[in-house]
Formats: C-alpha cells, sequence, structure tokens
C-alpha cells in the first residue's frame, strides 16, 4: 500500500483559493476543502484550527495570489505608464475573478484579518495606490497633496468600476471599465499637468 501524501498549507491554501475562485467565501469549508484534497477533513482542522484562522490566512494568500502579476508588470516602468497598468490589474482581477476580488475588496476585510492586523490602516494602503503615488511624486513636480487627491480619486473611481464588473446586474464590460478608468486618470492628473499618453490605455 502507497503512503499517503502529506497535506501541507500550501496544499490546503491552494485548495480554499480553488474554491473561492470558483464560487465565492460560501463555497470554502473545512469539509469542501478536505473533498478537494481528496482527505479526512482532520488534517484541515489540525493545521488551522478553526475556519476564521484559515480565512485570515487566506485572505493574504489570496492578495498575494491574486496581484502577484503586479510587481512584476510595473518594473522598469514610467510612473504613468505605472499608474495605469496598476489599474488595469486591478479592473481585470475583478471581472476575471470576481469571487476573490470580493472577498479582499468588498467583503469587510476587518472582519477577516482582525483589527490587530490591520491596525487601523485604510484598506486602500493593501491596494496598488501606494507604489504608484511613490513612482508618480519622484517623477513629477506636483505637490504631494494634489497629488495624493488625484490618485486617491482614480482609485475610488476605478474600485466603484470594479463593483460594476462583479454584480451580475451591471456586468460592464472589462475593455470598457479600462477605459473608464483610463479618462478618469487623464482628467485628473492633467488637471495637475501631467499630461498622459494615449499609448497607457
Amino acid at each position: 500500500m502507497g503512503r499517503k501524501a502529506q497535506i501541507t498549507k500550501e496544499m490546503v491554501l491552494d485548495a480554499a483559493y480553488e474554491l473561492l475562485d470558483e464560487g465565492g467565501i460560501g463555497a470554502v469549508g473545512i469539509k469542501s476543502i478536505a473533498n478537494k484534497l481528496g482527505c479526512s477533513t482532520q488534517p484541515v482542522s489540525w493545521l488551522f484550527g478553526s475556519m476564521t484562522d484559515l480565512k485570515k490566512e487566506l485572505y493574504f494568500y489570496s492578495g498575494s495570489r491574486l496581484y502577484a502579476p503586479m510587481t512584476e508588470a510595473l518594473k522598469g516602468k514610467e510612473a504613468l505608464e505605472a499608474f495605469f497598468i496598476s489599474g488595469k490589474i486591478y479592473l481585470s482581477n475583478a471581472c476575471d475573478h470576481p469571487h476573490v476580488f470580493r472577498f479582499l475588496n468588498v467583503d469587510d476585510p476587518m472582519d477577516t484579518i482582525g483589527d490587530d492586523v490591520a491596525e487601523g490602516r485604510s484598506i486602500f494602503e493593501f491596494q496598488f495606490d501606494e507604489d504608484v503615488f511613490k513612482l508618480l511624486s519622484k517623477e513629477y513636480d506636483v505637490s504631494p497633496k494634489l497629488l495624493g487627491e488625484a490618485v486617491r480619486d482614480t482609485v475610488i473611481y476605478t474600485h466603484g468600476l470594479a463593483l460594476m464588473m462583479i454584480f451580475d446586474n451591471y456586468r460592464m464590460p472589462k475593455s470598457k471599465a479600462i477605459k473608464m478608468m483610463y479618462n478618469m486618470g487623464v482628467t485628473l492628473l492633467g488637471n495637475l499637468g501631467i499630461k498622459a499618453d494615449k499609448k497607457f490605455c
């Protein structure tokens, strides 16, 4: 008789992520994860202790998986291009992985990760605006306050578009949302004298 494969945390999180991606957080449970892995519930429970702890780790694991392409995509890019690429990836995630996006960005994250982990930080600090703000402020001689407001407003607008993409009643096409995000970014940055090139769209 062959030796059974040892169930690891990575395997459990990977299975949980797939269930989340397929059916939302309601589809993620110790029993459903065990079924996906072809094992009993015991190793899943033993590794995480509770669904609360599993969800907390799944939150950060999901964020890493969903936004992993961001770091590579922004590498070596000029500030403006990075700004629009980050928005495009954000909207693409909402369109291509709506259940994961909702778990990370729509459901109350403090219920999942806890205030002790978040330490009162805004959910926007876990997203894409911080890095591109640093790039933009380094490249352009613009008031950090005004630039910060323009980036913040573009992020809020982009998040609104993302919400329209993940709910069936609105279901905005990805290409349209990306175009709208681009136009808003061009307008807000243009008000600060930062001219965007059409190639970023």
